[in-house]
């Protein structure tokens, strides 16, 4: 009785008339309007309030779809599909689309397509794969923007076979501003952002410009997202620059990345109140460690000094201190400072400029542990065997004066046995060799549980006054800069452990095993050059990387390989819950050692110092267990923010650098192979490609398991790692791109130099 009063409810569905007697998979197609028309009807049903998701069979019963006509029906919901207006449930039922959509992150492409990141997981906790959305159904979304998507049933995107689907909804915007390149017209003007990933015009009205002239780089606002054919529109807030100018270019990433080198006025008011000296009352109740020999070891271009080292030896047993500015003496929890610091999360270090996450007063003054004057730290003070065991540690409030603030250049100097290096700073080379004696054997302790060391070169740009670079080369770490990092891990570790037993609120960072299936991926990759990776079922041990790295070592493919396996770990970041480190095998871990230029480190040396102080009651323990978790997730953010604005302006400047290059020939070494061409990297870290449109010598096919191109006529092989010789085809600073051809006289050369 139930099901019939159910099918009196919705409008009886009136089968179309047959077009022939042939068999039904014989029949013709239906035409486009038929298809709409018929589609609506469906729609309908869809749509009624009462309607509960079903099978095919339960919609040709309820519609009086008879079976020969079953196949019209499919066809009209495979349409329906298709078009992402309906649903398709596990079980083969059948509802809007609004009941089956899915909900992630958009991610633009400069092409007018993008993908949406799910925030759906597998059963097993794995990453789904990303929806890739076509242009003609992103809707408003732009790059960054929290969506709601709908299936496009049945169609797949790419060799790798992602689902398709087409925006909905936009939940959230990434973006009210953005920064832009302004294009004048008579009476309106349009913006153009300077995002690759934000590929829509943005209109800007009569009267909205601020004036701005042809080609001035702004910031501009958005007053719509547009929709139904328009564009978004947008008023101009600041005007930049002239594109071109010198120093305009880092302007505009630092502020698309919403970094700004001015401090709001309060927050220079709370600045001004902070004395320039350390007073004797500071220094009340902290431990006096002046008396030690002190150091700091930085880069030479270095101003805000956070940590300095003392290292005494007696008896075999090693007395490290790892002193770190203490900062939350200065910034108080919910000050103006306190708040723009959490907002900034980090400093930001560009190319040009430094965009810090302090005041200057603060970050290269009082804080920063000058030469030669009192400073107020908390110091991590370790006693270790001469094996590097820990045999007993403190953290306490102290103060400390540094006899000597140091370079790695000049240390490496002295470890080398400079002899003017050694003789300038004779008082102190005791101290550097004891250093390099710990560091060494903390560094093998380190390797022997499994702590995983990548030693990628850095690019060191150097640039003229007007900001055009000048030389691009790698920066390689020496034996100052590796024990320095030796001591931080160290005293990272002895904190966080200390405060983890302790039960204590506390922000760890963290670094979760890879996913088995990128794992997979690696081992079947470098299998084609002959090496293995022992994994289990679901995870793998850090120690296997660790051995792969140490076999590829000096090898053509280290950096190729290194680059792969760094590529299949997940991104660290900020937890309240101790989960461990993978990449460092370490059971506990924190950010303690940079507070002058990481907001969790200030806000951890905050935690130790009301625990310190006895202050830490039930109810500030509260405070922070509703706090932290907020905390983490800004901090983390900004990493990432500012680890894009870093690589962005380090691939502009190495455009702009190339642009000036075009015609020379370099060796190089492919370091990616795709669909579309090759990668190829220059021993001064600069990366262009080679389209598969400049091998035009051959036809080449990608061989998508061993990363190689194949030449279909002469089975001439481009591998990962192969070195080549390339000349610099062309060079695109506005899109960052640099384009390499094989320098053709020596293309049969390495051609036949295959790996």
């Amino acid at each position: 009785m139930e099901k019939k009063k159910k099918k009196k409810k919705y409008k009886r569905y009136t089968a179309p008339a047959r077009v022939s007697q042939e068999r039904p998979e014989e029949q013709e197609p239906m035409s486009p309007q038929v298809l709409e028309e018929r589609g609506e009807r469906l729609l309908e049903l869809f749509r009624h309030k009462d309607y509960k998701p079903m099978k095919i069979k339960e919609l040709a019963i309820l519609l009086g779809v008879p079976a020969e006509e079953r196949p019209r029906l499919q066809e009209v919901l495979d349409k329906l599909l298709g078009d992402g207006k309906i649903g398709l449930s596990k079980r083969g039922k059948y509802a809007l689309a609004e009941n089956f959509l899915i909900t992630g992150t958009f991610l633009g492409n400069r092409k007018g397509f993008g993908f949406v990141a799910r925030d759906e997981e597998t059963p097993g906790g794995e990453k789904k794969p990303d929806v890739y959305i076509p242009a003609e159904h992103t809707g408003t979304a732009m790059d960054g923007d929290r969506v709601q998507i709908a299936r496009l049933y049945g169609k797949k995107y790419g060799r790798k076979g992602n689902p398709e689907g087409r925006v909905v909804k936009v939940l959230e915007r990434a973006h009210t501003r953005v920064v832009a390149t302004y294009e004048r017209s008579r009476n309106f003007g349009f913006a153009v952002p300077v995002s690759q990933k934000l590929f829509q015009d943005i209109f800007i009205p009569a009267g909205a410009s601020m004036g701005a002239a042809d080609r001035d780089r702004v910031m501009v606002e958005f007053t719509g997202y547009g929709g139904a054919g328009r564009a978004p529109e947008g008023r101009v807030v600041e005007i930049l620059g002239q594109t071109g100018a010198p120093g305009v270019d880092i302007l505009s990433i630092a502020r698309t990345y919403g970094f700004e080198s001015e401090f709001p006025p309060e927050v220079m008011e709370d600045a001004a109140r902070i004395p320039d000296q350390v007073s004797e009352a500071d220094m009340e109740g902290r431990r006096d460690l002046r008396g030690l020999q002190t150091v700091t070891i930085d880069g030479e271009d270095a101003k805000d000094l956070d940590d300095a080292i003392t290292l005494e030896k007696e008896g075999g047993r090693y007395r490290l201190g790892v002193h770190i500015a203490d900062v939350s003496h200065y910034v108080r929890e919910g000050s103006a400072l306190d708040r723009e610091a959490l907002s900034r999360g980090t400093s930001v270090y560009l190319t040009d400029r430094v965009i810090p996450m302090l005041p200057k007063k603060l970050s290269n003054g009082i804080c920063s542990l000058n030469q030669g004057v009192p400073r107020l730290a908390m110091s991590c003070l370790m006693e270790l065997d001469e094996k590097g065991r820990m045999l007993g540690h403190e953290i306490v409030r102290s103060v400390i004066c540094v006899d000597r603030r140091m370079t790695y250049t000049a240390v490496n100097g002295v470890l080398e046995g400079d002899e003017a290096l050694t003789e300038e700073y004779r008082p102190l080379v005791p101290l550097f060799f004891r250093m390099k004696e710990l560091s060494g054997i903390l560094r093998e302790k380190r390797r022997k549980r499994g702590s995983i060391d990548f030693d990628f070169p850095e690019s060191k740009i150097l640039l003229d006054e007007e900001g055009h670079p000048v030389d691009v080369k790698a920066y390689e770490r020496n034996a100052a800069t590796k024990l320095i990092e030796d001591f931080m891990l160290l005293a990272n570790e002895t904190v966080a452990e200390d405060y983890f037993w302790q039960g204590q609120p506390f922000v760890y960072r963290t670094h979760e095993n890879p996913d088995p299936d990128r794992i997979r991926e690696l081992a079947l990759l470098i299998r084609n050059f002959g090496y293995h990776l022992k994994a289990g079922q679901e995870e793998i041990h850090p120690g296997e990387l660790q051995k792969l790295l140490a076999r590829i070592q000096d090898s053509p493919e280290e950096a190729l390989i290194s680059r792969l396996t760094l590529r299949s770990m997940k991104r660290a970041r900020y937890q309240t819950e101790c989960i461990g480190h993978f990449g460092l095998a370490a059971k506990y871990y924190c950010h303690f050692t940079s507070p002058i230029r990481r907001y969790p480190d200030l806000q951890i040396h905050r935690i130790i110092g009301e625990c310190l102080a006895g202050q830490m009651t039930q109810e500030r323990r509260q405070h922070y267990q509703e706090l932290l978790d907020a905390v983490c997730a800004q901090c983390s953010l900004k990493e990432r923010q500012a680890d894009d604005a870093e690589r962005e302006t380090e691939k502009l400047k190495k455009c702009e650098y190339m642009a000036s290059r075009i015609g020379e020939v370099w060796d190089g070494v492919v370091s990616g192979v795709t669909g579309w061409g090759m990668y190829v990297e220059l021993p001064n870290t600069v990366e262009g490609m080679i389209p598969l449109s400049s091998l035009d010598s051959d036809y080449y096919e990608f061989d998508e398991a061993g990363y190689r191109l194949v030449g279909v006529s002469t089975g001439r092989e481009y591998r990962l790692g192969q070195k080549i010789r390339i000349r610099v085809a062309a060079v695109d600073t506005e899109g960052c791109t640099i384009d390499f051809v094989p320098e053709q006289d020596l293309e049969e050369e390495y051609g036949e130099r295959q790996l």
